[in-house]
């Protein structure tokens, strides 16, 4: 069953701006933790921000001033908004996030599929 269903990449020139969204199925009744990570090719995957349940907010430092993540609770889905990107942002992003699951009520943690984000030199 998919749980997370990303969307939002593509290509970007350099400078300009994405929004990635990462929704999360009925199955997750609320999100307690989030993150976004990305695998450039031929590197292994990298934290870019997350979110802890606690609220507090971290951000790599490559992308630290331009990448923000949140969420809307309404549609339970968060998303990382990409400003002024780089080629070096090139990479599969990937959503993770600890949801709270329909059916036992516990904490898990999911992944969504991925979505390719591409910006040329």
């Amino acid at each position: 069953q998919v749980h997370l269903v990303e969307s939002g990449g593509g290509l970007v020139q350099p400078g300009g701006s994405l929004r990635l969204s990462c929704a999360a199925s009925g199955m997750i009744v609320s999100i307690n933790a989030m993150a976004w990570y990305r695998q450039a090719p031929g590197k292994q995957r990298e934290l870019v921000a997350n979110k802890t349940s606690g609220g507090s907010t971290n951000y790599a430092d490559s992308v630290k001033g331009r990448f923000t993540i949140s969420r809307d609770n309404d549609k339970n889905t968060v998303y990382l908004q990409m400003n002024n990107l780089k080629p070096e942002d090139t990479a599969i992003y990937y959503c993770n996030i600890d949801g709270r699951d329909f059916y036992t009520y516990t904490i898990r943690n999911y992944w969504g599929q991925g979505t390719q984000v591409t910006v040329p030199s």
